[in-house]
């Protein structure tokens, strides 16, 4: 006899990389057990949290709410991150702990998805606290302009007002 499938198919009339609801649920719990337990993200929750099933259910409106645009969450994200003193060690441990655990969870193309949908958050939030180190670094004039921005108006760089087209010279 075969052992089971840990990764259930998804049902039928779903998209692939969407995990159901059930798998949220499943995913989010294991998640915040494994967090609770980490040594840097465990402190920053338990002063957080007074009523861990009040918040899971939250978390778990929250993720299906962006996931499969369920509507059922009803909060501001930036607002209930803002007071916790987080940093971008925060994130990225968050991240990479969310990752593990979809990976271990949900079949791989659901996994990869929440990953990506949860790297979009977390940038969004780290930028909206301003935590982004790259943001503070243009801010402080010590990193280049956003790439996806041309050179500035007049084409001069911002090291000895060279001129530059950005194109080959010709000489």
């Amino acid at each position: 006899m075969l052992p089971s499938d840990p990764h259930p198919p998804p049902p039928t009339g779903t998209a692939a990389h969407l995990p159901d609801e059930a798998a949220i649920t499943r995913l989010v719990h294991a998640f915040y057990d494994r967090a609770r337990g980490d040594w840097l993200l465990g402190p920053v929750f338990e002063a957080a949290v007074d009523d861990w099933d009040a918040h899971l259910d939250t978390l778990v409106r929250f993720w299906c709410s962006v996931l499969l645009r369920a509507g059922s969450y009803r909060g501001n994200p930036m607002a209930a991150h803002r007071p916790l003193g987080l940093d971008d060690q925060h994130f990225a441990r968050w991240l990479a702990l969310w990752d593990r655990t979809a990976r271990e969870v949900l079949p791989r193309e659901q996994a990869r998805h929440v990953f990506k949908t949860a790297e979009r958050i977390g940038r969004s939030l780290r930028i909206g606290l301003e935590i982004d180190p790259l943001r503070r670094l243009r801010r402080a004039g010590d990193e280049p302009a956003c790439s996806h921005r041309g050179p500035p108006a007049g084409g001069t760089t911002g090291s000895g007002g060279d001129k530059s087209s950005g194109g080959p010279q010709s000489t």
